[in-house]
Parts: C-alpha cells; sequence; structure tokens
C-alpha cells in the first residue's frame, strides 16, 4: 500500500496545516532567552549544557536553596540566558554578593547587558579558582547548570578539583540534572546528598540535587 495523496488525500490538509502552523510560529516574536540560547547552541554547542532554557518553576527552586543557606558568594556555573540569575536576584541575593560563570562570549556579553551590577566572568569553570582569584576564600555555595553527566571525565574531575578549592567545609553544591536519582556526583570528593526534588514543570523535566561539600 503506497502512503501518498492519491490513496489519502486527506494528508494534504494536515500538511497544509502543518505549514500553516509553521508559519504562524515563524512570524511570531520568539521570546528573548529563546532566540539567544538557539544561538549560542549553534555557535558553540559544547559550551551549553541544556537542551531547552531553564523554566522559571526550575530557577525559582535552585534559586530558594542557594540563597536561603548563604552568606557568602553565589557562584553561578553555566549561566545561558540568566533565567536562574534573575531567580537569585529576585529570591533577594544582592547583586554584589553573586558571581556569574559563563564560558559562551555571547551568552557572556548578554548576561552583562542585562545584569549590569553583577560580576560576570567569561571562562572556564575548570579554572575556577583563578577566575575568581581572591573572592574564592569567600564562596559559600556554588549553583551549577553544566551538563556533568555528559562532559568528559576528565574535564568533570578538574571542574571537582576546582570546587574543593573554593568551598568550605559545609558549603552547598547545589545542580541541576536530568537524571533521575540523586546519585553521588561523578568524583571522588567527599559529598552528601541533603535532598533533591523533581521539577516537572521543565523541559525536560529536572531534578535539582542539593549537596553539602565536604561533609
Amino acid at each position: 500500500m503506497r502512503w501518498g495523496t492519491t490513496e489519502f488525500p486527506q494528508h494534504n490538509g494536515l500538511r497544509r496545516r502543518l505549514k500553516s502552523t509553521a508559519a504562524r510560529v515563524a512570524t511570531t516574536v520568539i521570546p528573548s532567552d529563546w532566540a539567544l540560547f538557539v544561538k549560542a547552541l549553534c555557535r558553540g554547542p559544547q559550551s551549553i549544557g541544556a537542551a531547552c532554557p531553564s523554566s522559571r518553576y526550575l530557577a525559582d527552586y535552585v534559586a530558594a536553596q542557594a540563597v536561603m543557606s548563604s552568606d557568602g558568594y553565589v557562584v553561578e556555573l553555566g549561566a545561558g540566558t540568566g533565567v536562574v540569575t534573575a531567580a537569585l536576584l529576585a529570591r533577594g541575593l544582592a547583586a554584589d554578593r553573586l558571581i556569574v560563570v559563563e564560558k559562551s562570549a555571547l551568552l557572556a556579553a548578554h548576561l552583562r547587558a542585562r545584569f549590569p551590577k553583577v560580576l560576570i566572568l567569561e571562562g572556564d569553570a575548570a579554572q575556577l579558582a583563578d577566575l575568581l582569584g581572591q573572592r574564592a576564600q569567600d564562596v559559600s555555595a556554588v549553583v551549577s547548570s553544566l551538563p556533568l553527566k555528559s562532559l568528559p571525565k576528565m574535564t568533570v574531575a578538574r571542574i571537582g578539583n576546582e570546587i574543593d578549592r573554593i568551598l568550605p567545609r559545609g558549603g552547598l553544591f547545589i545542580q541541576f540534572t536530568y537524571s533521575l536519582g540523586c546519585r553521588a556526583l561523578d568524583w571522588a570528593h567527599d559529598v552528601t546528598c541533603l535532598h533533591s526534588h523533581m521539577i516537572w514543570r521543565n523541559l525536560p523535566p529536572a531534578r535539582v540535587n542539593v549537596f553539602a561539600w565536604g561533609s
């Protein structure tokens, strides 16, 4: 049986509706976060950790965990378009207590324009301590959107070593992941999973894991 337009003319109607929908989407103003995210993804997919920008529900939950327990600097790794950054500030974190590290030059420039009072560092989390300089001594929490499950093991180990250099004992490491469980991190540092929460209103659904470092 041939699935062509002669035997199944209703497919023509479906095809027209799909084309019409695509045309409407193309002429609709795409939210700036999505447009920027897609642009950054095309320029440097290796530096983008998520399939889509984080939802505000995910961002708000991550921010709540970081703000409630931190009295030093909060370092955000892989801020992307700034959804979590905005949530951290909305939760009451002072701009001068937030440090953002973003590898993508395009996204770092966007973040500087969007959050002029926040210190935005363009660089690699595998060189975190050097990027922070003296500020590394006063970090109390690290928020990460990095794709640790998909990065090379050597890269993950380097990032883990850098976090180990800056986080004090008991400091918080907050990671969102698309993994279903609160499993051990892919490095051998002494961490404890304090709690884990699934955010279903995200694309795709994500889990927020909160770890105590060196406890």
